[in-house]
């Protein structure tokens, strides 16, 4: 079967703060357009797009879910995002690939913290936006009150397109304000939609909304604006390609509304979807990186070379990757060769296919604007580009949250840490916002997440689809241990019980070291006391001896070391006893260096709502934390600090209860510093620095 032209194609994406029923609106969506044959529900796990065990268990979406189906003769590649923000990086990918973004609001709460993050990012990426006002059923669901309230947060050129006939539990229609036309519905069925008259207690209403929107639209063209104030009637045809160029420059942003469970409204919106929202030819090119960074257009041209970008990889442990993609230049083909130009490799396709939900469609060839699945692909992830042949073309890395709730992770079954390792390292490549390493400091393996909630879902997803269970515990803070004068020592090693014994004699001496240095040894012997052969086993033993300080057992870093005399024994003395003899001698000094405990210092940036400043910033100074200052970003307000590490490790669920969830950090290590005497003492009471180095 041909693949469908860039001009017959929406990319949609249901955007919207979690809660508000987008997943309602994408399964009533689908049965409208008898692409499912019924209505399922988010309670009953009936839904196509939240399939995962884990998504029906929560009833929320965890993960983007693509449904491609045709309505009106285009095919529609709609986009079910999670709206929670632990798991917004499918959001924010799904946008990358989008033309469009349905933002969907309660009726009831009217625009929410996420709903405007999201309209931010959706801006950024440059899309088409359209509202859909949901939940209308609801008790003191208030359609006019949630307009003025996307008003108040997106501006102006929002305007309705539709208002509902009734409220709250009586709802049961729409008025459409562009031919002034009032539809009811009876019953969730399919095109159950009947046109009447608009009631008479709605008239001078619906008409007051149409002067509104008409102002709105004459403002995008000025033949129309001449005619329209002429008082000449205005054909449909002009109205909606009037409308839909200004919906796709952003200078419109329409609002619908329904009832998604009740399959009420949304037949007018997969409506709007074709006549007010943009195809990918319509939205013309898109930008790209191309040589030495350069940027380049990629116009939604089928007949020249190939140009795609995977936006998600699934990991399933029985039918491997399946990587969603969307084809912004050329033609896929089934059964081809390509090269993924991001990791210089070949790869080679099989079958295409078209996702709803879990299933799998199979096609021949995808066309520029379409979006698809492959699966199999070897080296290919999230974020690779595929050309025909190798070229440079790349996209600008997505702008994800940094993971700021981490955990340390270990296998429940002992001898199961490779099997562990294994399926997280499948897990991450499914979610870019997830963090997995090992900790080079403390030698713990670290899984960081957004949230507990994120971490908590990775966890559960490594016991269903890979059978192994891990254990969280808070990660140990990487306290260090350093010098703060010089001293020096003399230490000597002799055993002897029968035949060969065991001599080494050195002095050493110790000081502080420039931040940063790490162990500088310096070999100040003269003559042969000891021999040029054993100088480096002193070292070597200096090396163990720092990796376990006499304050609390923690790594010491920044000191130098100088070997300034010793003896040595032709018969007895070996590189082992230099080595233990070297070891003694810098922990004996060390006891005499005045030696401190150290702890990691973090710079924070903290972005937050204006009226929540003075609580951040309040709460940092309970942290030992130090503001460096603030400055305006956008509509919020960025403080910056350095705080201890030891004080932020559950900072996230407390930033989120301060902010009501509006705020969002990143933190990265910035230096050590000396722990406060009081706060020294716990610390070596702990007594965690045995299991650090160990």
């Amino acid at each position: 079967m041909p693949h469908k032209a860039a001009d017959r194609i929406r990319n949609v994406a249901l955007i919207g703060h979690r809660g508000c029923g987008k997943t309602s609106l994408h399964e009533a969506m689908l049965f409208e357009a008898g692409a499912t044959n019924r209505l399922g529900a988010v309670a009953d796990g009936s839904t196509v797009s939240d399939h995962e065990p884990d998504e029906q268990e929560r009833e929320m979406s965890i993960g983007a879910s693509v449904a491609c189906f045709e309505h009106e003769g285009r095919k529609i590649n709609l986009i079910d995002t999670p709206g929670e923000p632990s798991f917004v990086a499918d959001a924010i990918a799904a946008m990358r690939v989008a033309d469009a973004a349905v933002v969907v609001v309660n009726g009831v709460t009217g625009v929410e913290v996420h709903t405007e993050r999201l309209w931010r990012r959706a801006d950024a990426e440059g899309l088409a936006r359209l509202v859909f006002v949901n939940m209308l059923d609801r008790e003191r669901a208030d359609f006019p009150r949630a307009l003025d309230s996307l008003k108040a947060a997106f501006g102006p050129h929002v305007v309705a397109t539709e208002i509902p006939i009734g409220a709250e539990h009586e709802v049961r229609g729409v008025i459409d304000l562009i031919d002034l036309k009032a539809f009811v519905y009876d019953g969730p069925g399919r095109d159950s939609a009947e046109e009447v008259e608009i009631p008479e207690e709605l008239r001078e209403q619906a008409e007051e909304y149409r002067e509104k929107l008409m102002d709105e639209v004459a403002e995008n063209s000025d033949e129309l604006m001449e005619r329209y104030l002429e008082g000449e009637e205005i054909a449909h045809e002009e109205i909606v390609t009037v409308l839909k160029s200004g919906v796709t420059a952003g200078r419109i942003f329409p609002v619908t509304c329904g009832v998604a469970t009740r399959n009420l409204g949304t037949g007018r919106l997969l409506e709007a979807l074709v006549e007010d929202l943009p195809s990918p030819a319509m939205r013309g090119a898109v930008a790209a990186r191309g040589t030495g960074e350069e940027e380049i257009e990629l116009e939604p041209d089928e007949a020249v070379s190939l140009v795609a970008y995977v936006f998600k990889t699934l990991a399933d442990p029985y039918t491997g990757r399946v990587n969603l993609f969307r084809v912004y230049r050329g033609t896929l083909r089934s059964d081809s060769q390509v090269v993924n130009v991001t990791r210089r490799q070949k790869e080679r396709v099989g079958q295409l296919g078209q996702p709803l939900g879990k299933e799998l469609e199979q096609v021949s060839e995808l066309g520029a604007g379409d979006i698809g699945a492959i699966a199999k692909l070897k080296e290919t992830r999230a974020g690779d580009v595929l050309c025909e042949r190798q070229e440079e073309v790349a996209f600008a890395p997505l702008d994800l949250p940094a993971p700021v709730m981490a955990f340390a992770y270990e296998p429940k079954s002992r001898g199961d840490e490779e099997k562990a390792a294994a399926a997280v390292r499948r897990l991450a490549e499914e979610d870019p916002t997830l963090d997995v390493h090992r900790d080079a400091q403390t030698g713990e393996q670290i899984i960081a997440g957004l949230t507990r909630d994120h971490v908590d879902v990775i966890v559960a997803r490594m016991k269903r689809r890979f059978g192994v269970e891990v254990e969280l515990h808070p990660p140990r803070v990487p306290y260090r241990e350093s010098i703060r004068k010089a001293a020096e020592a003399h230490a000597r090693y002799k055993k002897q019980s029968g035949g060969r014994g065991q001599f080494a004699d050195c002095k050493i001496e110790i000081e502080p070291a420039e931040d940063g240095a790490g162990l500088e040894f310096v070999n100040k012997i003269k003559g042969a006391s000891i021999p040029g052969s054993f100088i480096p086993a002193v070292e070597k033993g200096v090396v163990e001896a720092m990796e376990r300080g006499t304050v609390a057992g923690y790594p010491v870093k920044d000191v130098r070391v100088r070997l300034v005399d010793g003896k040595h024994h032709d018969v007895d003395s070996s590189e082992m006893a230099f080595k233990i003899a070297g070891a003694m001698a810098f922990r004996e000094a060390m006891e005499e260096a005045d030696p401190v405990l150290l702890e990691p210092i973090v710079r924070l940036a903290v972005s937050c709502p204006d009226d929540v400043v003075g609580d951040v910033i309040g709460d940092l100074n309970s942290r030992r934390g130090h503001p460096l200052g603030m400055e305006p970003k956008g509509s919020m307000t960025e403080v910056k600090a350095e705080v201890p590490m030891a004080e932020v490790l559950d900072y996230a669920p407390d930033l989120r209860s301060i902010s009501g969830g509006r705020a969002d950090f990143s933190m990265e290590f910035d230096r050590y510093e000396e722990v406060p005497a009081h706060l020294a003492a716990k610390v070596v009471a702990a007594g965690d620095g045995a299991k650090v180095s160990a």
